[in-house]
């Protein structure tokens, strides 16, 4: 069940500081592009003069754009992350709580957030926008594993090839209809979302009561 593909790694990693943080303003440039101009017209040169880095900055990290926008597709998979972390956290639900569904909640509202705000988000979210990564990449697969280590822990599961199948079934039916939702609706149509929560309610409950 391990399937899980992985990012395109960079050409070098930061080492410094400095050096992280002229990263950090790249992907952030070439998100705000992406939102602007679209993956087609989107450059290395547009994204460097954005960033207020030279060209070869953007070369020191990454051959071409398409590098560049699977990195930040694994950018935007770690924030997810941290994101659906930092709203457990702040619960008091645990196994004894909410369990499963408060989990559920935070997964689906996060990446809903991170859809209607995120730079960038909106074109490339984990990978699935837009050919990134190489040709066998499967990024929901990424997701799901990601999910599993998150959530496994929290609701006293063990993260076997049942639970990971079990998630990846549920982030490949919200991928899904999420997208309806928001080619029906700018900002994702609700009705639909609703219908969305609803199907996994009960596609998880039969696994996880």
């Amino acid at each position: 069940m391990r399937t899980v593909s992985h990012a395109t790694p960079l050409r070098r990693a930061p080492v410094q500081r400095r050096s992280a943080e002229r990263l950090t303003r790249i992907l952030d440039a070439c998100a705000d592009l992406l939102d602007e101009v679209g993956y087609d017209a989107l450059s290395t040169r547009a994204v460097a003069l954005r960033a207020d880095v030279p060209i070869g900055s953007v070369y020191r990290f990454f051959g071409n754009k398409r590098q560049m926008a699977d990195a930040l597709a694994q950018r935007n998979l770690e924030r997810y992350a941290e994101r659906v972390t930092e709203r457990l956290t702040e619960t008091d639900s645990g196994p004894e709580g909410g369990g499963w569904r408060g989990a559920l909640d935070a997964v689906l509202d996060e990446y809903l957030a991170m859809k209607r705000t995120a730079p960038g988000f909106s074109l490339i979210d984990f990978g699935n926008q837009i050919p990134v990564g190489d040709r066998h990449a499967v990024p929901n697969h990424r997701v799901a594993e990601r999910l599993t280590e998150l959530l496994s822990g929290y609701l006293g599961r063990r993260p076997d090839d049942d639970l990971r199948r079990v998630f990846l079934v549920a982030v490949e039916t919200a991928d899904t209809l999420v997208q309806l939702a928001f080619r029906v609706a700018p900002d994702g149509d609700e009705k639909i979302i609703e219908e969305a929560r609803e199907l996994l309610r009960a596609y998880l409950g039969r696994v996880l009561d």
